[in-house]
């Protein structure tokens, strides 16, 4: 029985990875942002026996090295993720993101941690100049969110290459599913949608994504802990198929049989430049070095995922009248 640790954990994707290696038998510490409400986000609704929730911040270093203590592996999602809000404070990112990694990977060397799974996202590619975009895809920083990630990314192979720490880079491509923030496109329609909305405002829907459900994904960065062949890799977590963003919510339109009609607001719209319009990734290399690929298809966890928004106490949890940058 693994001793894992979990950065952001109290998130999206970092409470259904708690729940899913629970599930698998793994002695979990959680670490949740320190908050004065005492709250630990989603993670309040778990309960169970082998999980530990810690309340701290990974930009404190002598925090860092008593978290990672007795951990054999350490799942580190912890970030600043919303790209509109980079814009406006990307010192912030800066300090979360880089810093916040720095600290958790010499915390890690200290205390003899044996694997290190660090979070990448797709941002880093930008716009794709190739597809299915493969690891060796250029890095194109188009936001200061996709900048910080690019740095905290070489910060953590540095740590392989310079103090042998077993980092493997888990670079999950656009995740959805229960639970994830109104910030991002599809839960932001579902809510809307069972809400009541006749008229939806979005950004540009041209752009073409490559969409995973979130177990998916949990799979993945669970596939890559557990493979020594992943050890010094960067790992694209990714289904393989695009989508445009139009085609999608006409999807979840059509399943949620909706007459609801979609209007380009202009503040929803990135600026010239950092808008990245097509994402497709190559999950080839996750396939040979974990024997894993997702395998949940897009419709069945849109239907997943507008069955959990869809009851009454789980929506209540989002404004969806409030555009959520």
């Amino acid at each position: 029985m693994r001793h894992v640790l979990v950065t952001g954990a109290d998130g999206f994707i970092g409470s259904h990875l708690v729940e899913h290696l629970l599930a698998n038998g793994y002695q979990v510490r959680a670490l949740v942002q320190y908050n004065s409400f005492n709250s630990a986000g989603w993670l309040n609704e778990i309960k169970h026996a082998s999980l530990k929730i810690v309340f701290g911040d990974v930009r404190d270093k002598s925090f860092c090295v008593e978290l990672c203590r007795e951990i054999d592996v350490v799942f580190h999602l912890a970030a600043l993720i919303a790209i509109p809000y980079s814009y406006q404070a990307p010192q912030s990112y800066i300090d979360t993101n880089v810093s916040g990694t720095l600290n958790m990977l010499q915390a890690a060397v200290e205390t003899g941690v044996k694997r290190f799974i660090q979070t990448s996202t797709s941002e880093v590619y930008g716009t794709a100049l190739y597809v299915p975009i493969d690891e060796k895809h250029a890095l194109q920083a188009q936001s200061p969110y996709s900048a910080s990630k690019i740095a905290s990314d070489a910060v953590a192979m540095s740590f392989y290459h310079s103090f042998g720490l077993a980092v493997s880079i888990a670079r999950p491509f656009n995740t959805y599913g229960p639970r994830q923030s109104a910030r991002a496109v599809i839960p932001t329609i579902i809510g809307q949608i069972a809400d009541g909305a006749k008229l939806i405002k979005l950004g540009d829907t041209n752009p073409t994504r490559d969409f995973n459900y979130v177990t998916d994904i949990c799979k993945g960065f669970e596939a890559i802990s557990m493979s020594e062949a992943a050890v010094g890799e960067v790992i694209n977590i990714a289904s393989n198929y695009e989508v445009s963003v139009a085609d999608t919510l006409n999807m979840i339109k059509r399943l949620m049989n909706s007459d609801v009609s979609f209007e380009l607001d202009e503040e929803r719209l990135r600026p010239k430049g950092s808008e990245v319009f097509r994402l497709w990734g190559d999950n080839t290399k996750l396939k040979s070095l974990t024997g894993y690929i997702p395998e949940t298809t897009l419709e069945i966890g849109l239907r997943q995922t507008i069955d959990w928004f869809c009851k009454a106490e789980n929506l209540s949890r989002y404004n969806t009248s409030v555009y959520n940058k």
